[in-house]
């Protein structure tokens, strides 16, 4: 199985765009429902007796049997461009970003109108650092659907990791005007790559942005607090950023910054 060369954490952010695809047979399908249910459809768990291998398989990638999915799928005698892409993200969801890249295309093949196999393309371009191709895709798939939320997001993040930060602040300008919950979610990914801190901090901070402009101060606090951490910026320029004007007043927040201000304990 081919590894990504990307860190575990810029994987798993991505693959929570990918993941919807399962249900966007409609090419131009925009994101107004993500808020309350990014999956319109759920296959059914346990699917009846009757069912497809397409249908088993649906079944099965909601119990995260990716591979067991993966066969089912390959069962199917007449595979849809859908179907290659439901394959293409369960070999995804495994890292086997070769064979995902694969189906890919090949869902592409017989359908190169669907906005949500050039975002998932797009996603494993990313996984392998290769952002500039990257970037080609998300734009491809904006092309087809230029209101989802869900890629402009995640061409938002392809641009600050390769530290073009007016440009994809912008693009997550862009996707909260669409959907302001795109980034009230902060259950992400631990970190663990201390190569990519530079990247870290500055998606952190932006997406600290994104929360504190729609009024998420929990969440703001949380994604600063780790741009904070990791260096990206410091507690007097937060202070002083006019961005971040609302929180001054916020007793979390100025705990934050004084705890910032406290030198660090040497290490032995």
């Amino acid at each position: 199985m081919l590894r990504p060369a990307t860190p575990r954490w810029l994987a798993a952010i991505l693959m929570v765009v990918a993941v919807p695809a399962f249900s966007q047979a409609a090419p131009n399908q925009t994101d107004q429902t993500e808020k309350t249910s990014p999956v319109p459809v759920q296959p059914a768990a346990v699917p009846p007796a009757n069912a497809t291998p397409e249908e088993q398989g649906d079944a099965l990638e909601t119990q995260k049997r990716y591979q067991a999915a993966i066969e089912a799928y390959s069962k199917e005698p007449h595979p849809s461009a859908e179907l290659w892409n439901k394959m293409g993200i369960a070999y995804q969801m495994m890292f086997n970003v070769r064979d995902a890249m694969r189906c890919y295309k090949q869902s592409l093949r017989l359908n190169s109108h669907n906005s949500s196999v050039y975002n998932n393309l797009g996603t494993v371009e990313a996984s392998l650092r290769q952002y500039g191709a990257a970037e080609k895709m998300y734009r491809k798939a904006l092309k087809l659907d230029p209101h989802s939320a869900l890629i402009l997001k995640n061409l938002g993040t392809n641009l600050l990791l390769r530290h073009k930060y007016k440009k994809g602040w912008q693009a997550y300008n862009q996707a909260m005007a669409i959907n302001p919950q795109i980034f009230a979610s902060t259950n992400g990914p631990h970190v663990e790559n201390p190569t990519s801190v530079q990247e870290r901090g500055a998606m952190n901070y932006y997406m600290a942005l994104g929360c504190v402009r729609q009024g998420q101060t929990a969440c703001a606090l949380d994604y600063l607090r780790k741009a904070l951490d990791e260096g990206f910026t410091t507690a007097k320029k937060v202070a002083e950023a006019s961005e971040f004007a609302t929180l001054r007043d916020n007793p979390e927040f100025k705990q934050l910054l004084a705890e910032q201000e406290q030198p660090k304990p040497q290490q032995k």
